[in-house]
């Protein structure tokens, strides 16, 4: 009879090995895409069809992230809001934690304008900031 140890790390590995095979089958698929039929522009045209569209899937992943962590520090905020009026729970902190979780939650789902604010600095000004992700280039 195995032990419960020897168990749970024979699922660590096996959920480790399943995570990094979906891992590789997803970028195999992100990096796959539209690239390889553009066979007419060259290697040059396909690795530059990826870069670009590797950057703009980055930018939609980012802009989700942002988006998921404004919505738990928003949560967590109200949470710790309505803890510290509770009786039991009166210890000193959950205001403050409170306060701090509605900041961040502000400042997480405004990420895209504090990201395009820094891309126009880099820039110069010559960065054009939509509503869509995009690379940014910067030169001529």
């Amino acid at each position: 009879m195995k032990s419960i140890s020897s168990v749970i790390v024979t699922t660590r590995r096996r959920s480790l090995k399943a995570g990094t095979a979906m891992l590789a089958a997803g970028a195999a698929l992100l990096v796959s895409g539209q690239a390889f039929a553009q066979a007419a522009n060259g290697i040059g045209g396909q690795v530059g069809t990826m870069a670009q569209e590797a950057t703009t899937a980055g930018g939609n992943i980012g802009s989700m992230a942002m988006y998921l962590a404004a919505l738990l520090c928003l949560i967590a905020g109200a949470w710790s809001l309505w803890q510290s009026r509770q009786p039991q729970n009166r210890e000193g902190g959950k205001v403050a934690m409170g306060l701090a979780g509605i900041v961040l939650c502000g400042l997480f789902a405004t990420g895209g304008v504090w990201i395009g604010k820094a891309a126009q600095t880099a820039s110069g000004g010559a960065a054009t900031i939509t509503g869509t992700n995009a690379p940014v280039t910067f030169g001529n």
